[in-house]
């Protein structure tokens, strides 16, 4: 039996993947009262196999009850009877976003204020994020990329090591994206922009991407780019990151940074350690 608890900060996605954990074939539960887990836990064990994949989600709403929550794990720990902890995030700045968004109020308060809400609801949260066996920070995650992340955990049951990996091109005149974690300029390459059959194209184009890689120091660059991410990566797991954006920038974001955001993409794409999308930030202005 696998026996799922989907907790996290309000507006992070907990309702999406309990959606993607249905349609995967998971019988899930929402805002089950935390005194009802065990009896539910002891129900679904004994169903015959009809409730052999169960996702429970848990969050703030639970109220004084979720003090019992330790409780309630030390019961899973002493039973012999596994029990997995998805915890889904996002910075403060997001979500307030998303819930003006949606133009809901916080359930910590109602009548206040988005931002104390967030707070006192990360306080209250934190024990289980302590706790959770994958941590998926959703920030910068579409639905699909969700979805990609939900099924590899629970679904193809392959190995997940909390890291996501964002790769985004961007233009310095547009300025350095604020949530950049690693930023490499890459002005020095050749610039297609002085090419007037270039200039209209993008490092997505084969003959940009072969004009920027026709140096010397282009190719050594990328190389050895790829060398220090592959060598970060693991270092970075060990240590408990949850995400990685890695920025690479040129003049106007459209040739240079795009090309070798690509094929960083490309040669960090085939691992199955780690999350990963790449982003184009200014190809289109």
């Amino acid at each position: 039996m696998r026996f799922v608890i989907v907790t996290g900060m309000s507006g992070a996605g907990k309702s999406t993947v309990m959606k993607i954990l249905e349609d995967a074939g998971y019988f899930c539960v929402d805002n089950l009262p935390v005194q009802l887990i065990r009896k539910f836990h002891e129900l679904s064990r004994n169903s015959m196999g009809d409730m052999r994949r169960v996702a429970l989600g848990i969050d703030v709403r639970s109220g004084e009850a979720l003090d019992e929550m330790d409780e309630v794990l030390s019961y899973f720990a002493t039973s012999g009877s596994q029990i997995e902890i998805i915890y889904l995030d996002a910075k403060d700045e997001v979500l307030i976003k998303r819930f003006k968004e949606t133009r809901r109020s916080h359930p910590l308060i109602p009548n206040g204020r988005v931002e104390e809400g967030i707070a006192a609801e990360r306080d209250r949260m934190s024990f289980l994020k302590k706790k959770a066996d994958y941590i998926i920070e959703t920030d910068k995650l579409l639905v699909r990329d969700l979805r990609v992340e939900i099924e590899k955990i629970f679904v193809e049951n392959k190995t997940f090591n909390n890291l996501f990996i964002n790769v985004v091109s961007f233009g310095f005149k547009h300025g350095i994206p604020v949530d950049s974690d690693l930023v490499f300029d890459v002005r020095f390459m050749p610039n297609p922009y002085y090419e007037e059959k270039l200039r209209v194209m993008t490092g997505n184009d084969k003959e940009v991407q072969e004009f920027v890689m026709n140096s010397e120091a282009s190719v050594e660059f990328v190389n050895k780019l790829i060398d220090m991410i592959k060598f970060l990566v693991p270092n970075y797991i060990a240590e408990g990151k949850n995400q990685l954006v890695i920025s690479v920038g040129c003049t106007g974001g459209h040739h240079r940074s795009v090309t070798v955001a690509n094929k960083l993409y490309e040669a960090l794409s085939s691992s199955g350690d780690y999350g990963i999308k790449i982003s184009h930030r200014d190809i289109n202005r």
